[in-house]
């Protein structure tokens, strides 16, 4: 299996996950061009693509999709509430309503010879899912916009071999830069975003042997820098009552505007 974050952040959100015969993505919050590039630099023509599967309706997840849709007519996934919102979206345009295709959250199904898992999240959205995709043992998760995590997200992630989690903000930046108070409390909140301490804290819970792969994504341009996140991440992991290190396992960091390196799992 493959994953690369085309595009990550609060600005825009495109994510590629595919095997040597399935190739699809989660979201396209970036322009047409940008995601045609994104796709060609990995080697895959858009036409390709299997599916889109959609997280939920917010514009940095969903801005380039009426675009690329009508040009490519790739199948789109979503659940039933997140559909009824893209529906109503104006600025997406036009889109066939016989590409859209409902999920629900914690029933799989079959893509070619992917299973894609979609889990509940908790985000200020209509019906946000994150997506969790397998082939044959292998195991890859997608899972950022969530302002929290409990019991059912850490057992609905355990086993993958690669992880892309959210780290959107450091809390201090955060409060003391100049977002307006209710948009600060939004994003602290828990239908909000994943801090990274609570990042590094729900990977502490989920780290096992065979994970070999965890990308950071959804960091904000505002209030997080790279080198921030990745510290704190590490530092919530080496700290924590875990058997393991942060040194045990590659962590790399998405890039917002550029694609990202390549994982392929063994």
């Amino acid at each position: 299996m493959r994953l690369c974050s085309i595009a990550s952040g609060s600005s825009g959100n495109c994510i590629y996950v595919g095997t040597d015969t399935t190739h699809v993505l989660v979201d396209v919050g970036i322009s047409r061009k940008r995601t045609e590039e994104g796709l060609n630099s990995l080697g895959i023509c858009p036409g390709e693509l299997d599916a889109i599967f959609v997280t939920h309706e917010h514009s940095d997840h969903i801005s380039g999709l009426g675009v690329f849709s009508r040009k490519y007519n790739v199948p789109i996934y979503a659940t039933p509430k997140t559909l009824d919102a893209i529906r109503g979206c104006r600025s997406l345009g036009a889109i066939d309503d016989g590409l859209f295709q409902t999920v629900k959250a914690d029933e799989s199904f079959t893509i070619k010879d992917m299973t894609v898992n979609p889990m509940r999240i908790s985000h200020d959205a209509a019906e946000p899912v994150a997506y969790r995709f397998s082939y044959g043992k292998q195991k890859i998760g997608v899972i950022t916009d969530l302002g929290t995590y409990n019991d059912y997200t850490i057992e609905s992630l355990r086993g993958m071999d690669a992880l892309l989690l959210e780290a959107n903000h450091d809390v201090n930046m955060l409060q003391v830069g100049p977002y307006p108070y209710p948009l600060k409390q939004r994003i602290l909140g828990d239908r909000g975003h994943l801090s990274n301490e609570n990042s590094g804290r729900l990977l502490s819970r989920l780290l096992h042997d065979k994970l070999q792969y965890i990308v950071l994504g959804h960091l904000s341009k505002e209030n997080n820098l790279p080198e921030l996140a990745y510290e704190t991440v590490k530092l919530e992991i080496t700290q924590s009552d875990t058997q393991y290190k942060a040194g045990d396992f590659p962590i790399q960091v998405a890039k917002r505007s550029e694609v990202s390196r390549l994982i392929e799992i063994a």
